[in-house]
């Protein structure tokens, strides 16, 4: 019994151990809000990305839960092409003076498997915020061999209309507003 205790007490504190949520600080190096935007009803899709981001993201694969909090840096917008990029900086589009950032705030949510499917939150954009759900296509957690960390990372997609944002250039011209989003994401387990 002398013995039986202790390793029970230790089983019992190891499980605990796992249980807690752990965090991961957004790997900006691996991370790239990406999107495509309309160009003149159909004519073309224009694909950009944005170059700088950091956050952090908490997930209890045990309880199936966990929390996202990213910011982006919306001067870092790149389309490939510079004159484009100056323009969408501009207050006729991103005003990026005015609105550095854009945020997401929200939570994990419909895990199986540990894995989570959806992330359900706040979308702050151009001053405006409002609900936004991200699909999360694919979502993995590994050591790297690397740096011998485990690092998480997922692929997630949605859809904003531009102009609920107060992004609405273009629309007398007849640019979709419609804007589907395609993120990349790596975190690195903090501590």
């Amino acid at each position: 019994m002398k013995t039986v205790l202790p390793a029970v007490t230790l089983a019992l504190l190891a499980g605990a151990a796992l249980a807690d949520p752990v965090t991961y600080q957004v790997d900006p190096a691996h991370t790239y809000p990406s999107f495509a935007a309309d160009h003149f009803g159909g004519m073309s899709v224009w694909r950009g990305k944005f170059d700088r981001s950091s956050g952090t993201i908490v997930v209890d694969k045990d309880k199936g839960s966990g929390t996202v909090d990213i910011s982006v840096d919306t001067a870092s917008i790149d389309f490939g092409m510079p004159k484009l990029n100056e323009h969408a900086k501009s207050a006729e589009m991103f005003d990026v003076a005015k609105y550095p950032t854009a945020t997401f705030k929200g939570k994990l949510t419909g895990f199986k498997n540990g894995v989570p499917t959806a992330a359900v939150g706040e979308f702050t954009l151009h001053g405006v915020t409002r609900p936004l759900t991200l699909t999360i296509n694919t979502f993995k957690c590994m050591t790297y061999p690397q740096d011998k960390k485990e690092h998480c990372g997922a692929d997630a997609s949605g859809t904003i209309n531009r102009a609920d944002y107060g992004i609405s250039y273009g629309d007398k011209y007849g640019f979709k507003m419609d804007v589907p989003l395609a993120i990349q994401v790596e975190a690195v387990r903090a501590g």
